[in-house]
């Protein structure tokens, strides 16, 4: 009995919660033929507190996250190193705000097409957790692109 319940009580205490993630409406803009650089934008909601930590892309050298902020009267774009996800919050990556750089573009993102994406999120014990994405490629003119 003694040993069941050692082994109950190192199970429990070994237990983690994992992040349910949910990502909604993945989009990417269009580029034109020689434009080595785009925006992603999506939704994102966590279950559980978390951090996105990062992001990748096979469609490009570098893929980084990016905030839109003021800073003494003037808008500037610069790159986080993580963003905290509050439990069941959505947090939503849109142009002037959070977004995604995907950088050195491999080749012109094309209306229509659709490019991975993988988000890496952390949680408070450092377990690391990857989400896939597949982002469409809306065009230029899109309404989502006017502010």
């Amino acid at each position: 009995m003694k040993k069941i319940l050692m082994s109950l009580m190192l199970v429990a205490g070994v237990s983690t919660a994992y992040a349910e993630i949910t990502v909604q409406e993945p989009w990417v803009r269009a580029t034109v033929a020689q434009q080595k650089a785009t925006g992603a934008f999506m939704k994102v909601t966590s279950t559980v507190a978390t951090r996105l930590v990062g992001a990748e892309s096979p469609a490009a050298e570098f893929t980084e996250v990016h905030e839109m902020a003021m800073h003494d009267n003037v808008m500037k774009m610069r790159q986080i190193e993580a963003l905290p996800l509050e439990a069941g919050k959505t947090v939503e990556f849109k142009p002037g705000s959070y977004h995604f750089m995907l950088l050195n573009l491999h080749e012109q993102a094309k209306e229509g097409a659709v490019l991975p994406i993988r988000l890496i999120f952390e949680n408070a014990d450092g377990q690391r957790e990857q989400v896939e994405v597949k982002a469409v490629v809306k065009p230029l003119a899109t309404a989502a692109h006017r502010h």
